[in-house]
């Protein structure tokens, strides 16, 4: 319970400072590099000197992929709670319903503590973002012990913001039609560029064969699969 204040209240005081002009891109990879300020734990309320900790790093975010219920129930890697979740979703939205689902990596760089003012140092990352013109640079302040909660919550927002034009885009492209086989059409392509980099030596048949066995399909697609072992 105490974990779960501190973490509530870490949340709350995450602001995110400047946001990405630009939202998580549909069909690609994105890349976002942040500067997560916060003040440091050790701080004396009454010190001349304020002390700002300046961590840096970038958030890798994977084409978002499209997904069901049913696909996610059936992902190795998750505990109890996650699927009786997933189990949730099926009961109120079905098994077939598409969704998005999101990857992310991050990838810590520096950390420095510089002797200045957080917004002190907040006007001076804004001067120098703007002279690189770069729309994929954010600045969240937030909590020094808990510092990658902070990052989560801005990876939250990031992708809340990005999720409808992400589903516009799809849409537009028919790739969330669902055929008879609950099989969103994002997926039955994802699946012929995996045939393909098997075939080209680019990807393992293993990861074809988890593809398949987490849709459903292998049954389908046995013959074709097992094809590329008689070559």
């Amino acid at each position: 319970m105490e974990n779960d204040e501190r973490i509530k209240e870490a949340i709350e005081r995450t602001e995110i400072l400047r946001a990405p002009k630009q939202s998580l891109y549909t069909f690609g990879t994105t890349t976002i590099n942040y500067y997560l300020l916060t003040e440091p734990s050790y701080a004396e309320p009454a010190k001349d000197v304020p002390e700002t900790v300046i961590r840096e790093g970038k958030v890798t975010a994977e084409r978002p992929k499209i997904v069901t219920p049913y696909y996610l129930n059936r992902l190795e890697g998750f505990g109890p709670e996650a699927r009786r979740y997933f189990g949730a979703l099926m009961e109120q939205y079905g098994a077939d319903m598409p969704g998005l689902f999101y990857t992310y990596k991050n990838e810590p760089k520096d950390s420095n503590i510089v002797s200045d003012r957080l917004l002190a140092i907040v006007d001076k990352l804004n001067a120098e973002i703007d002279k690189r013109s770069d729309p994929l640079t954010a600045i969240i302040k937030g909590e020094d012990t808990l510092w990658d909660v902070s990052l989560m919550k801005f990876i939250y927002e990031i992708t809340r913001s990005s999720l409808p034009e992400n589903l516009r885009q799809m849409g537009r492209r028919g790739l969330l039609d669902v055929d008879s086989a609950g099989v969103p059409a994002d997926a039955r392509a994802h699946i012929e560029e995996l045939f393909g980099q098997v075939a080209r030596g680019e990807c393992e048949p293993g990861r074809l064969r988890d593809e398949l066995d987490h849709w459903g399909v292998f049954e389908e697609y046995e013959d074709r699969f097992l094809g590329i072992f008689r070559k």
